[in-house]
């Protein structure tokens, strides 16, 4: 058989197999192991390696789309001197994944403005990297999707969903009161989620108040007990980093008019 041949075959083979990656760059990984004298295991692992790069690079891009998140946000884009509640270290921990072993929560607690979304996104961000399947929504869309399943006869199908991410960010759950029938809902998440994975909550309601947001302290002292058993607990302090750019931006308007 022909050296010709026997390449078109072999690309053949790769392209049938699926390897695509690997089929396209076999002329050019070729040319580099007759150059170096590679031996056939040498040149068969820099190619696998391309299909391999290529892959990984997909199943990121599918995660990623997946995740639903609504930013880019990540933990480098965080700045920690404006909010000094934040422990650096701490985040850099929970940039490992490692809660995720033993399906620990992480909540951030704090008034608007403070952080909260930005971190919880850029920690989804560092689980997708890490490989792990992760969904982000606020807890109103949670909340409206879980009705509208229950109406169509689709509830089972929903708590699954909800149920299979490694990962599930649950963002601004305080800023609007839930009605028994969604506050049921997310109960029902959080209860199928214990201790088989995680949960990145964000609020502005300290955990005192939560029967507020529920009108339900039943159902808030329930949803605690299981968030609060395994869990990381950030509490951020400070102004809200919109008030402090409206207040710099009207300091620079007030002096630029003194001018």
């Amino acid at each position: 058989m022909s050296r010709d041949t026997l390449y078109q075959q072999v690309r053949s083979h790769l392209a049938y197999l699926k390897l695509g990656a690997a089929a396209e760059a076999l002329p050019t990984q070729l040319d580099t192991a007759l150059k170096t004298k590679a031996t056939h295991t040498e040149f068969l692992e820099r190619l696998l390696a391309i299909e391999v790069d290529a892959t990984e690079a997909r199943r990121h891009a599918g995660r990623l789309r997946f995740a639903n998140f609504p930013s880019p946000w990540r933990l480098e884009d965080f700045d920690y001197t404006a909010q000094p509640s934040v422990d650096p270290a701490l985040m850099r921990d929970l940039a490992t994944c490692r809660y995720a072993e033993d399906a620990t929560n992480v909540l951030f607690i704090g008034p608007p403005g403070v952080g909260k979304t930005m971190l919880a996104i850029a920690l989804g961000h560092c689980a997708v990297d890490a490989g792990l399947r992760t969904y982000y929504t606020t807890a109103a869309d949670l909340a409206a999707r879980c009705r509208k399943a229950a109406v169509e006869g689709r509830w089972a199908t929903t708590m699954r969903f909800f149920n299979g991410p490694g990962v599930l960010i649950v963002d601004e759950l305080g800023y609007l009161p839930m009605p028994a029938e969604d506050a049921n809902a997310l109960f029902q998440v959080v209860s199928q989620r214990y201790l088989r994975g995680s949960i990145i909550l964000t609020t502005n309601r300290g955990v005192g108040a939560w029967g507020d947001i529920f009108a339900d302290t039943t159902i808030a002292a329930a949803m605690l007990d299981r968030l609060l058993h395994r869990s990381v607990v950030i509490n951020i302090t400070g102004d809200s980093y919109r008030m402090r750019t409206h207040r710099a931006r009207h300091q620079r308007l007030t002096k630029g008019e003194a001018i």
